[in-house]
């Protein structure tokens, strides 16, 4: 490390970092990244926006794939610099925004891309000695950086070029990490778990390679990029010493996890080893594209012992002219088809979606074959957005805009019948028999956890309620009512 490395690291054992994250499971998974780095650096850590209270430096790993999003990640970033601590933006809305962001929010004492995050120590001993780090310059085309919550304006800025893609740096040769960051031997986990809990996303891949109109992803997180399947293994292996009993697969869609290792059946090949980790006892795989669920990898997801029949399909739309101007492929009956393959595999497979209304030249015979679809999918969760245009991508310029106010209409309208569906395929599911993951103990004695269907946060819960349950354990039930799309459930043995 050096003299001047050491002498660093003992100037900063006194000082606080609070680590905030916003955004998706991805952005979790940075996170413990980057807690693994700062801890490493020496730095003292506090999770979450209650940690920023006498912190030196707030760290707000950003997200910046919607407008609400980013206004929330504005937001959380002028509530740090009220708290009186250095404030540094980090995360996909500093990657994407880079100098214009740092021009745009001057409380922000740096603005950092991914190719900062091997050296947030450096970092962070730059923001306490008052030197500003000029923010990375975007380039390849003109946008427009929305900052309405604090009424400022801003010029245009580009796509970011090369950037480093978190998690997956070369870490041979590098010192020992501390104690719980890294295992002692085999590929490095760089990694802190931050909050806790049976359940922990794991990376599978960085980055994306499809081009939808709606959609900037491509533009900040850069190609597809694979992790190899050992670095994959031994890091589940690492989240099970560690507590995890349910594994969450994330990428930014999982279905291509291999291709760019040459193999398409990389994930069917890495679940049962997955699932075969000592003391893991559930795997669940997220963000599948239909038109690459192959019929292979619907075998393994509802084949193999231990792997959640659970299906988070990105359908998006149904109709398929609106779909091809996503640049996406599909329609209703290929859709219908989909479904019937996995139920005929898993008839009690779980499957959720999310769907945007209003995307640009959407006619009132699109929506009504959209929600035809809904009527016959039978999905367990349905996530429904309005179309927006989002800065940078190809949507943003298409013609036959709907208006706003019939976006808003079509969305409530949607919403509604979702709701209605999933509340009803809840209601199917009494008398069924689930294995609910025990995660939560209410005040009145009941444990909230979630069967095989329900994916942490985005979908429902099961309310169970015996003798006997700890946190942690994976316990056989019966349903026995249902609210909405939240479940109740008696443990078997009491059934008995």
């Amino acid at each position: 490390m050096g003299v001047r490395g050491h002498y660093l690291r003992g100037m900063s054992t006194r000082r606080k970092v609070s680590l905030i994250t916003l955004g998706c499971a991805r952005n979790e998974v940075d996170s413990e990244e980057l807690a693994a780095r700062i801890e490493d650096a020496g730095w003292n850590l506090a999770e979450g926006a209650d940690g920023a209270e006498g912190a030196d430096v707030v760290v707000v790993n950003t997200c910046g794939f919607i407008e609400a999003a980013k206004k929330d990640s504005i937001d959380t970033l002028l509530a740090a610099h009220d708290s009186g601590a250095k404030v540094i933006a980090a995360g996909c809305m500093a990657e994407r925004y880079g100098s214009e962001l740092a021009e745009a929010l001057p409380e922000a004492d740096a603005v950092l891309g991914f190719d900062d995050y091997t050296a947030i120590g450096d970092r962070l001993d730059d923001v306490m000695a008052g030197r500003r780090r000029t923010a990375h310059t975007p380039r390849d085309r003109r946008t427009l950086l929305p900052i309405s919550p604090v009424e400022r304006s801003s010029s245009g800025m580009a796509i970011p070029g090369h950037a480093a893609v978190p998690g997956q740096d070369d870490l041979s040769g590098q010192d020992d990490l501390p104690d719980g960051v890294a295992p002692a031997s085999g590929p490095r986990v760089l990694r802190r778990r931050l909050g806790g809990g049976p359940v922990a996303p794991l990376k599978l891949a960085s980055g994306c390679d499809r081009r939808c109109t709606f959609c900037a992803i491509p533009a900040f997180r850069g190609a597809y990029v694979s992790r190899p399947p050992a670095e994959v293994l031994e890091e589940a292996r690492w989240l099970a010493g560690h507590g995890v009993r349910e594994l969450v697969l994330v990428s930014e869609n999982s279905t291509s996890y291999g291709k760019d290792l040459g193999d398409l059946r990389a994930l069917e090949k890495l679940l049962p080893g997955l699932a075969a980790v000592d003391g893991i006892e559930r795997v669940r795989v997220s963000y599948l594209q239909p038109a690459e669920t192959r019929p292979g990898l619907i075998e393994a997801i509802c084949g193999t012992p231990g792997v959640a029949p659970y299906f988070d399909m990105s359908f998006q739309h149904a109709s398929g002219p609106v779909l091809r101007s996503m640049r996406r492929f599909g329609d209703r009956e290929r859709f219908l088809g989909l479904l019937d393959q996995i139920r005929a595999l898993a008839p009690d497979a779980g499957v959720r979606s999310n769907f945007i209304v209003g995307f640009p030249g959407e006619s009132e015979d699109d929506f009504e074959e959209l929600a035809e679809f809904l009527s016959a999918a039978r999905l367990d969760a349905v996530g429904v957005f309005g179309y927006s245009d989002e800065d940078g991508t190809e949507a943003a310029s298409l013609d036959g805009k709907v208006d706003p106010a019939e976006v808003a209409a079509r969305v409530e309208e949607l919403t509604s019948l979702a709701d209605e569906l999933t509340a009803q395929r809840a209601e199917d599911r009494i008398g069924s028999d689930v294995h609910v993951l025990l995660e939560e103990k209410a005040e009145d004695g009941e444990f909230e956890g979630r069967a095989a269907h329900q994916a942490p946060e985005v979908d429902g819960t099961v309310r169970v309620r015996g003798a006997g349950l700890a946190l942690g354990e994976i316990v056989a039930a019966r349903v026995t009512g249902s609210d909405g799309v939240d479940l109740s459930a008696s443990p078997s043995a009491d059934l008995s």
